[in-house]
């Protein structure tokens, strides 16, 4: 996108004017057409018309069509007639093409294929979650996986609950599925169960299991099946009122004698650069608004939520991950994560139109610094129990 230097409104001024060209000297009943086309797309986008076109121009050729695709996709899902989903195709792609001809954009947008969209469809659960902080990206592999290195290298290890030869294992949220791959190769007995919205990684071990499914919705697993329940990392896409409750369900989906292990974070850093912060402070601020926790209050209550849920032996730890050089390959490890984490946040901002393009990469640049060249850390909690026999 072509923006004015130095104008970090300048992208939204941009949006506005191509809306109002686009719909200008329409005739009432296709003006209205259209303007349902595009709040539909804002609706999608959870943004107000310019700021979703906006965003729609402000990623590039690649990433607006990433975009568009999810939106063709959650069409289908809404069971929209072939010709609306059509038709509002055309209109994303007449607005692309206003913003060229206005000079805003050097490429127009290709539709994805049937193809393209059938295979989107198969990746996709049943029903997604809305409250997920990070959106979906084609790098957020990588991503988990660096977080999963940096964790098991600060606490030696995938688990801290005593287990000794669990037989079955089910790991809830469990992202890539690397956490599980590596329990199997731990117990090479146990049948290990990956639990998700989304499928991870293709290649599996020979007794790994993938179940797609919403956690917030209630495991599809019946009572006591598994000596050790696994749930990481949720904090950023389970709301602060069902805590309680999806503990319980670990807890019901536990044998007898088995163990419930949880980690999660604060969205805080420990001695965090001005900039670090900042990020942090819109980080609660749009977990908030996702009805998550913006306050630590899940990173603070695990080993109550076990209690809660009748386990005994309760046990909590806490541990630091340090961030950057000063931490090693660890840190080092920890410091990508964070920038892919940054970034994937800036992008749902800058949508909200809570940040502009330009103060978003300037805040990832100067975050990015902090974290190379301070000594920051980042906090976990890791609080397991046993279910009594």
């Amino acid at each position: 996108m072509i923006e004015d230097e130095g104008d970090p409104a300048a992208p939204m001024a941009h949006a506005q004017e191509v809306c109002n060209r686009f719909l200008a000297g329409l005739h009432d009943r296709t003006m209205h057409a259209y303007t349902a086309d595009l709040d539909d797309f804002a609706q999608f986008m959870d943004a107000p018309p310019a700021a979703a076109v906006a965003r729609l121009m402000m990623g590039g050729e690649s990433a607006a069509w990433g975009i568009v695709l999810e939106y063709v996709v959650d069409l289908r899902r809404r069971h929209r007639a072939q010709s609306t989903i059509e038709r509002r195709l055309g209109t994303l792609r007449a607005v692309l093409r206003t913003a060229y001809d206005l000079g805003f954009v050097e490429w127009l947008l290709h539709a994805p294929s049937e193809d393209e969209i059938s295979a989107a469809l198969e990746q996709l659960p049943a029903r997604d979650s809305k409250h997920y902080l990070f959106p979906r990206h084609p790098s957020e592999v990588d991503r988990l996986d660096i977080q999963h290195y940096a964790l098991r290298g600060t606490l030696g290890a995938n688990y801290l609950a005593p287990l000794e030869e669990p037989q079955r294992i089910l790991d809830v949220g469990c992202g890539t599925g690397q956490w599980g791959f590596e329990m199997c190769r731990q117990f090479a007995s146990a049948l290990v169960v990956g639990l998700d919205l989304l499928t991870g990684k293709a290649e599996q071990p020979a007794h790994y299991r993938f179940v797609r499914g919403n956690v917030l919705q209630g495991l599809p697993f019946a009572d006591d099946q598994f000596d050790f329940v696994h749930q990481r990392l949720l904090v950023s896409g389970v709301p602060v009122s069902s805590w309680p409750a999806l503990v319980g369900d670990l807890a019901r989906v536990t044998r007898p004698g088995g163990w419930v292990e949880l980690v999660e974070v604060p969205f805080g850093f420990e001695r965090p650069g001005p900039a670090a912060e900042r990020l942090m402070g819109l980080v609660r601020e749009l977990s908030a608004t996702l009805g998550l926790d913006a306050t630590g209050v899940v990173y603070g209550s695990l080993h109550e939520y076990l209690r809660g849920a009748g386990l005994v032996n309760v046990t909590r730890h806490h541990v630091s991950v340090p961030i950057g050089q000063w931490g090693g390959e660890i840190g080092s490890l920890a410091a990508t994560d964070s920038r892919a984490a940054g970034a994937r946040v800036c992008e749902v901002l800058q949508a909200r139109g809570r940040l502009s393009a330009e103060d978003a990469q300037s805040l990832l640049r100067e975050a990015q610094e902090e974290w190379d060249h301070g000594h920051m850390s980042y906090p976990f909690a890791v609080a397991f129990a046993r279910k009594p026999r």
